[in-house]
């Protein structure tokens, strides 16, 4: 196997007509990492992550796939992927073992080695029901475990997944998530997208998107840090936030970020001393408590905080 990173991006844009939906990105992916893509809707991850699979071309830069190219059109790229996308991929009208069966096909596997890797999937995803089982009778978290399953057929070095867990209970979420790691045990590498904050608190690093750029990189601490370098506090007004206390908080030295979290507040300072002067300053009533940033925190920070 080869002993480079998993991917190497440098420069990657892709423009439909005037439209650049991603713009000069680069990054690399470690073998064995379990990598993030985090962005609002039309932030460019799924485009990104369909290049990498050879779906697309680009427009221009160059990526490395499992360390091939795109010269022969990201044919050879095909063999080393495999691709789970956002929409349920296998067909509700066929049995279990017809959906795996042709999926199989598609990617001319043996009868023998197809029938070898179903046996070590079924064993890797606990599924024990009849082949002959209906897809459209089996609960949406078991379906995206098949999903899995199919996009691993042929034993690919780097596995896409794009919004796996979209639409399924928060138990099977969990249960998912313990697959992926199983996956990266494997030795397999593991690029995903998610709208969860608390999924993608669980990769290695995460590439934040925005409107096709790509806008922060590193781990999820790293990322808090570089939002955040100062400390955050939590309000609780006790009810509706007096329109006198934000405005005056807003406008304290220091602050750097002022969003609302259902019924209570988080601002973030540069520094120590100008929280405590800012909090000095509030009405009595009001109950604080400082707390570390989640990845929400700095989504709203560097997403939305730069569209506003």
């Amino acid at each position: 196997m080869n002993a480079g990173p998993a991917l190497e991006v440098r420069g990657l844009s892709i423009k439909f007509g005037d439209f650049t939906a991603v713009d000069d990105v680069s990054f690399s992916v470690k073998r064995g990492e379990i990598f993030g893509f985090l962005g609002a809707n039309g932030a460019g991850k799924t485009t990104t992550i369909r290049m990498l699979c050879g779906l697309l071309l680009p427009t221009s830069g160059s990526a490395t796939v499992g360390g091939l190219d795109f010269s022969d059109g990201g044919k050879g790229i095909k063999g080393k992927v495999g691709y789970m996308s956002q929409k349920f991929t296998l067909y509700n009208d066929l049995t279990v073992g017809e959906n795996l069966d042709f999926a199989a096909g598609l990617r001319k596997l043996s009868p023998a080695y197809a029938l070898r890797r179903r046996r070590e999937l079924f064993d890797l995803i606990a599924f024990d029901s009849p082949l002959s089982t209906m897809v459209s009778s089996l609960p949406g978290g078991v379906k995206q475990e098949l999903s899995l399953a199919a996009a691993m057929l042929h034993d690919p070095e780097i596995v896409f997944l794009d919004e796996p867990t979209a639409g399924v209970s928060p138990a099977s979420r969990a249960r998912f998530w313990a697959l992926i790691r199983k996956v990266t045990e494997l030795g397999k590498t593991v690029i995903v997208t998610t709208h969860y904050m608390d999924e993608a608190e669980q990769c290695g690093r995460i590439a934040l998107m925005r409107t096709g750029k790509l806008i922060a990189l590193g781990s999820p601490a790293e990322l808090k840090g570089a939002a955040f370098p100062g400390p955050m506090v939590e309000l609780d007004f006790n009810g509706p936030a007096p329109a006198a206390a934000l405005g005056g908080l807003g406008k304290a030295a220091g602050l750097l970020e002022l969003s609302p979290h259902g019924m209570r507040w988080h601002a973030a300072f540069r520094d120590r001393p100008a929280m405590e002067a800012a909090l000095a300053a509030l009405p009595p009533g009001a109950s604080r408590a400082v707390i570390e940033p989640s990845l929400e925190d700095v989504f709203i920070r560097l997403v939305e905080g730069a569209e506003r």
